[in-house]
């Protein structure tokens, strides 16, 4: 029987590589505005705008992807070999058909934009950025369908190998198009738009060829070729994948009307909040790892039918996931004067941007707890009740609780920041009830 301490060292063994490709990952947003913020403010609140409501898109994507994952664990956790490659097959449909629903999405939310009341000269900006990136949808799930089967797999480096190259060529990329080096088009924020697309087709391009390549994935077949589609499988891909994907919608989206709103209060305010938003992304995105690792080890805990090691497992992934945010806390706290300096030179900005970062620093903990939680949560295939959790903490009391805050008391962006806070709080706390619960009525059945 594994120990906590034994269990806690396989999770991070998981963890790490995938937490390392998930800030890679973000860090391409982070360097995206690093870029821009030489354009000046207003290019780097179109950024925000632009980048929050693409998000939005994106994830639908994403989440759904994520299903393949714990339902590949399970598979290799009960000696199921053959439904793997039935699963990435079907995956296969289910991600490229997405995807170009959510390209074509793209388009069309994007001429939306110079409809939401932003500061002046910030949506012509962000228009032509936000169809630019939505090229990038099909190599991103084209991406995500090798991904996360490999990930089920428990090969978690390649994707992170990948992206971190990716993350030069994007940084290389952005310079040449966005200032013009070298003989290059001066493209401004659009050429921080193709820089993404660029570093993305490369992502999805590298890891198709090497899992294909590959000797570890030798008795499957991972070619793109589909022999037969499979209801049943899909079915299953898309009951674990579309809750999961709303999960993440109804997070995302909460934070998207959060820039809109702290856009009505100015470009500033806007161009601050982005700052504090990407660089608490950034530990984000490494929670996200362990939640991916939290559903790999629950997965073929629940494949093996071992339910004491299903709750080993889940806590072990929560604790570890607290506990690198608190982390993380003290640093934006420490750093709040310094970390703003990275992204522009403002005054004003940088002093908004600070006081943000304490706010992010106290939810740093309620957010790596509520992200593990829904990742432990997918590994028991319990996906339902966690999307209305996430539905009423961010939109039933974030929302409103932000705004109430931000406008009828005045507290400008940081009430609106609390109120974020407060959902974050609620959606950890009842997550990890959720597990705490269903795990015991496994025991007892």
């Amino acid at each position: 029987m594994q120990t906590i301490k034994e269990e806690l060292k396989a999770t991070i063994k998981l963890a790490y590589p995938v937490s390392l490709g998930q800030l890679g990952f973000m860090m391409m947003g982070v360097v995206d505005s690093i870029m821009v913020g030489g354009l000046g403010a207003r290019a780097l609140a179109a950024s925000a705008l632009s980048n929050g409501i693409f998000i939005l898109i994106l994830i639908i994507g994403l989440g759904v992807s994520f299903a393949v994952t714990p339902l590949v664990a399970i598979a290799v956790g009960s000696k199921k070999s053959n439904e793997c490659e039935s699963t990435f097959k079907q995956s296969i449909l289910i991600n490229f058909s997405l995807g170009i629903v959510l390209f074509l999405a793209t388009f069309f939310f994007s001429i939306f934009i110079k409809y939401l009341n932003e500061p002046a000269g910030v949506a012509e900006l962000a228009v032509p950025y936000m169809k630019i990136l939505g090229f990038s949808i099909l190599p991103v799930m084209l991406f995500q369908t090798y991904k996360q089967f490999i990930e089920g797999l428990s090969f978690t480096r390649p994707a992170m190998y990948i992206t971190i190259t990716a993350n030069l060529i994007n940084l290389l990329m952005n310079w040449l198009l966005i200032y013009g080096k070298f003989g290059f088009p001066e493209l401004g924020l659009n050429g921080s738009g193709w820089a993404t697309f660029f570093s993305r087709l490369f992502m999805g391009i590298v890891l198709m060829l090497y899992v294909i390549k590959s000797k570890h994935f030798k008795q499957f077949d991972l070619s793109l070729m589909l022999s037969k589609i499979d209801l049943r499988v899909i079915k299953k891909i898309l009951a674990l994948g579309l809750p999961s994907a709303f999960q993440y919608v109804f997070e995302v989206g909460a934070f998207t009307i959060a820039i809109i709103m702290v856009g009505w209060l100015g470009t500033k305010q806007l161009a601050a909040h982005q700052i504090a938003i990407n660089l608490a992304s950034i530990s984000y995105m490494i929670t996200l790892g362990i939640s991916s690792a939290g559903a790999i080890r629950v997965g073929n805990a629940l494949g093996k039918q071992n339910i004491k090691l299903v709750r080993r497992a889940g806590f072990s992934a929560i604790i570890l996931g607290a506990s690198l945010m608190a982390c993380f806390g003290i640093i934006f706290i420490s750093l709040r004067g310094i970390l703003p300096l990275l992204y522009i030179k403002d005054p004003e900005v940088i002093s908004i941007a600070a006081n943000l970062l304490i706010i992010a620093a106290i939810f740093q903990i309620f957010d790596g707890t509520q992200a593990v939680g829904i990742g432990v949560l997918r590994g028991l295939t319990d996906v339902k009740i966690p999307t209305i959790i996430t539905f009423v903490a961010y939109w039933i009391i974030a929302l409103p609780i932000g705004y109430f805050l931000g406008f009828t008391l005045h507290l400008n962006v940081v009430g609106v920041w609390i109120g974020l806070l407060l959902g974050l709080v609620t959606a950890a706390v009842l997550l990890t009830l959720r597990f705490n619960k269903n795990s015991k009525l496994l025991i007892e059945v």
